[in-house]
């Protein structure tokens, strides 16, 4: 009763105030959150109800083996007096979703409700139950949605493709890579490297795979880990194969040959993969150790009543910390409405302050509408404001300019690197940098490759330059935008994030000086508007 008790507290709060994130999916549970990705081809999880599947099996099958290991007596006292364990379990789950929560990453979330479902678990079967489904609850880690790999699936599709490349022209087929993307230079083929294709579906199905050929086969914990692991280097080898296959099909026989590898050739992954991993598990398992003799224990009723008295008191902590964690979750969630912009916004109180139609005499400011897709893809209070700017004496001078204002989701802004790629650009290097008037701020060496009429290569460099404005300080990159921002929704002070674009490709005549400094001339007169007064030198640093 007592952890049943425990379990329902945990059910409300997850169930009620589990979800900060509302941009893509509106709901307050995170568990329909979470069920929801598997049946979302977007998300690329539906993998996440297999996995589930075999952690109730795996879970199942250790409590029938730990069922013959263990006397009834062992199980009835020699573990009933450590009830603290579960309850640890059940407090930290609370203060790890309230991170989660504060931070607006619903995947942390998810880790709690895996945290305090075992310490429900150790609560109510104690050491028998815990250890049980450790490993089981462990495994529905890999059953969480693919995006918290963004950034490792960005540097896989890199790598898998820039691998392909190599491959492809050691073979004597030429190929153009812009970004993702490789194509003929006659135009018989192209594809795209999307994300599905880069590894990180797959990675996620292999590592859950892995894991559980790991855990039924070697025992030693090293030895699992060398299984578990191989399914890094595995999954790449077998995508880039895969990849390959592709472009020898579309090369030799036709854009329509690739698409059908395409369409087939998912399979080779699996088979490389599990392979692999199956064949290190035969080499390194050990044989079976000899049951070992139950100890001779004997039922103790004072440790019982001891341990029933512990319980109890376990659960009065976990109530009143499940009634903190609501508070809290009440108190960030009254403070979300009144977030404070980065940046001046327009009478809408939405978009950004329109950026001006011209700057000075030697500007001007072409509008850059916001493409559906786009629209489509952030949350509805996204507030944008863009222009185009041309130089009035040479209109091959061009200076992109955007600011992209968040609403109350932290989704409505993401790595900007991720969508350059996508775009078809290729990433030489990424320096971090003071811009304009000393802006902190990032800038990218950009490259796209494209095949002129006459057949011939050509390279168009860019430079993208970019920064964060929050409501005390101004950030370089993404990763110290997440730390203020969760540092800020902790202090009760959250932040409406800006997110500056400036872009201007590198004309043939020109060095990386000369763009530079035309993208600082163009931002300078807009330096008031783009970082607004108050934010010091002391906050931007």
């Amino acid at each position: 009763m007592v952890a049943a008790g425990c379990a329902l507290a945990g059910f409300v709060i997850f169930q009620f105030w589990g979800n900060a994130v509302r941009g893509y999916i509106d709901t307050a549970a995170v568990f329909w959150w979470w069920g929801w990705q598997w049946f979302n081809p977007a998300s690329e999880a539906q993998h996440g109800l297999l996995v589930l599947a075999v952690a109730v099996w795996l879970g199942w099958r250790n409590l029938r083996e730990g069922e013959s290991r263990k006397s009834k007596v062992e199980r009835g006292s020699a573990d009933a007096a450590l009830v603290w364990p579960g309850g640890w379990a059940m407090l930290a789950g609370f203060a790890l979703h309230l991170l989660g929560y504060a931070v607006q990453q619903t995947r942390i979330s998810i880790v709690a409700v895996l945290l305090f479902t075992w310490g429900v678990m150790r609560l109510g079967g104690g050491r028998r139950w815990g250890d049980a489904w450790m490993f089981p609850l462990g495994l529905l880690v890999f059953a969480i949605p693919m995006g918290v790999l963004d950034s490792v699936g960005f540097h896989l599709r890199l790598g898998v493709i820039a691998t392909t490349e190599v491959i492809a022209r050691f073979a004597g087929i030429e190929v153009v890579r812009n970004g993702t993307q490789l194509f003929s230079p006659d135009g018989s083929y192209q594809y795209d490297v999307a994300a599905a294709c880069s590894g990180v579906r797959s990675l996620m199905a292999m590592l859950a795979l892995s894991a559980i050929i790991g855990y039924l086969g070697p025992r030693s914990l090293g030895r699992r880990s060398v299984v578990f692991l191989l399914a890094f280097p595995l999954t790449f080898v077998g995508n880039v194969v895969r990849i390959s296959a592709i472009v020898f099909a579309g090369e030799w026989l036709g854009q329509r040959a690739g698409e059908i590898v395409h369409d087939w050739a998912g399979f080779i992954v699996f088979v490389i993969v599990l392979g692999g991993v199956q064949w290190a598990s035969a080499l390194l398992e050990e044989p079976a150790p000899s049951p070992a003799a139950s100890d001779n224990a004997t039922c103790n009723v004072i440790r019982d009543n001891m341990s029933g008295r512990r319980a109890r008191v376990v659960m009065l902590v976990v109530g009143l910390a499940a009634a903190g964690t609501v508070g809290l979750i009440e108190r960030l969630e009254q403070l979300g409405n009144s977030a404070v912009a980065g940046v001046a916004l327009a009478a809408d109180g939405l978009n950004p302050a329109p950026l001006p139609k011209f700057i000075g005499a030697e500007w001007s400011g072409q509008e850059s509408e916001v493409t559906a897709v786009e629209r489509e893809m952030l949350p509805e209070d996204t507030g944008y404001a863009r222009k185009l700017y041309v130089s009035l004496d040479d209109k091959r001078e061009q200076v992109f300019v955007s600011v992209v204002s968040s609403g109350q989701d932290r989704t409505s802004i993401h790595r900007p690197e991720l969508c350059l790629v996508g775009q078809g650009w290729s990433l030489l290097g990424q320096e971090k940098t003071e811009f304009a008037a000393d802006v902190p701020a990032a800038l990218l060496r950009l490259e796209r490759e494209w095949v002129a009429p006459a057949g011939t290569r050509q390279k168009v460099p860019a430079l993208f330059a970019y920064w964060f404005v929050g409501r005390d300080r101004v950030a370089a990159t993404t990763g110290e935008r997440l730390w203020h921002t969760a540092l800020n929704r902790l202090r009760l002070q959250p932040d409406r994030w800006a997110y500056v674009v400036v872009q201007s490709a590198v004309m043939p005549h020109e060095t990386e000086a000369d763009v530079r400094g035309r993208m600082e001339r163009v931002v300078t007169p807009l330096i008031a508007q783009l970082v607004p007064a108050g934010k010091t030198a002391t906050e931007k640093d």
